[in-house]
Formats: structure tokens, C-alpha cells, sequence
């Protein structure tokens, strides 16, 4: 558990219309106050408040949708004051309960890079003037962590890639981007689910179909997973790909 003391000290809430609270845990973006996202999730997914609707985690906060006429008043506070002081109190004994959070899994994604599928590799490696064998091998290096799912169904955010290969949005996005595409926006790398207008660098694609939404678990990632990326050749891609369609 790591809500601390000393982490409750940068906790802030504040309202997001008139049915929804964000919890933001710090004003910054890493594993550890990602954490505190996770356990504070995970206490309210596992005892939840009358009128709780929905939580969305995300890098640094968590967004609780709720029905704030669930709530009542007796005191004739508003509903979001209500909501905001009851979180002001539960914080504190959440690091004393016992959570069963959601076990985080490794998942390995075969990516097969450059090419017509990666038709920004070549600008990545010469903004960051090395090879486009050196891109690929920073790429392929660390253990991601999916921060949250977001901007389309299914689409991972993962930090912990390398400044060294750290490329800008294009100016002008792509207005398709076959899903499957791997991409690089600034410090930060993901992948495309679904065929959707974008701005990252393409430097591969994934023969994975990341969300499929007839399946019980639409999404194949989840936040707190952790994804490899493995490179494969386009042979590979190809027979991968057609074994996917058949199966």
C-alpha cells in the first residue's frame, strides 16, 4: 500500500460537473503515484459507496461518476461536498484495509518495425540522430507500464520509454492509422486499437487486435498491465496476421 501520510498531503479533489469527482494523487506522472491511483481504485471497486457509478483511473487521478440525488442530504450540504468529505475520510484507512488489487500481468507485443509499417521510424531515429536500428532496439528494451486506457476503445498509454527516443506530434495528423500501429508522442508510447485519426510517429504495427469488442474483455490491455515489445519480421507479421483471421 502506498497512500501514505505524507502522499495525502498532495491529494486534491475537485469537481467535474455536476455528477463526477476527480481524486488527483500528485501533480506528476509515475509509477509510484500511479499506484496510489491503482490502491485507491481498487478500495472503492471493492467497497463501494450508495450512488457510485463509475471510476475511470487515469495517469495521476481517478474520475467517480455518481448519482448525486443516491446520495440525499441530510445535513443540506450538496451532494459533491458530501461525496468530497467522505473521501477526506476514507483516505487516510485505505493503506489499513486489505486489498485484493487486480494482479498485473506481463503481456508480450510482436511488433514488426519500419517499413509500411512504421513510416516514422526513420524520422524518429534522425530527430533523435541515431539509427533506426538504435530506435528500435530503446524501443524494445524496457517493461512499459499501461498508466490508463484512453483517446479510443482499447488504446494503451505506457510510460517508462526512453528520452532517447522521444519524437513531437506531427503537425498535421494522419486522418487514418491502420489499428495495430505503434506509435511515439513525445516521452510517451502506445498503440492504435482501432483504425482512427492521429498525430503519433508510426514506427510498427502489431498484428494483435487490441480490442475486440465482442468478447467478454473487450480490451486486451488493461491499466497497471505491463507490455514487451518483441520485433518481428514482416513474414512473420503476415503469418501471425492470417492465423489471427482464421482462428
Amino acid at each position: 500500500m502506498t497512500i501514505t501520510p505524507e502522499s495525502l498531503q498532495a491529494v486534491k479533489l475537485y469537481p467535474l460537473g455536476d455528477a463526477a469527482i476527480v481524486v488527483e494523487f500528485g501533480g506528476e506522472i509515475n509509477r509510484s503515484i500511479h499506484q496510489r491511483v491503482r490502491d485507491f481504485s481498487s478500495y472503492l471497486a471493492q467497497y463501494p459507496f450508495e450512488g457510485m457509478i463509475e471510476l475511470v483511473p487515469a495517469f495521476n487521478n481517478v474520475t467517480i461518476y455518481y448519482n448525486p440525488a443516491a446520495l440525499g442530504s441530510l445535513t443540506g450540504a450538496s451532494a459533491y461536498d458530501q461525496l468530497a468529505d467522505m473521501i477526506q475520510q476514507i483516505l487516510p484507512d485505505i493503506a489499513d484495509v486489505y486489498l485484493t488489487a487486480p494482479e498485473s500481468r506481463t503481456i508480450e507485443i510482436p511488433v514488426c518495425y519500419g517499413g509500411i509499417f512504421g513510416p516514422d521510424l526513420e524520422f524518429v531515429a534522425n530527430h533523435n540522430k541515431i539509427s533506426v536500428e538504435e530506435v528500435v532496439a530503446l524501443h524494445t528494451q524496457p517493461e512499459y507500464l499501461v498508466y490508463m486506457i484512453g483517446f479510443a476503445p482499447g488504446f494503451p498509454y505506457m510510460g517508462g520509454m526512453s528520452d532517447k527516443i522521444a519524437a513531437p506530434r506531427k503537425e498535421s495528423p494522419r486522418a487514418a492509422i491502420p489499428q495495430g500501429s505503434v506509435g511515439i508522442a513525445d516521452r510517451q508510447t502506445g498503440i492504435y486499437s482501432i483504425e482512427t485519426p492521429g498525430g503519433w510517429q508510426l514506427i510498427g504495427r502489431t498484428p494483435l487486435v487490441l480490442f475486440q469488442p465482442q468478447q467478454a474483455a473487450p480490451s486486451l490491455l488493461q491499466g497497471g498491465d505491463k507490455v514487451r515489445f518483441v520485433p518481428i519480421s514482416e513474414e512473420e507479421f503476415r503469418q501471425r496476421k492470417e492465423w489471427l483471421h482464421e482462428s
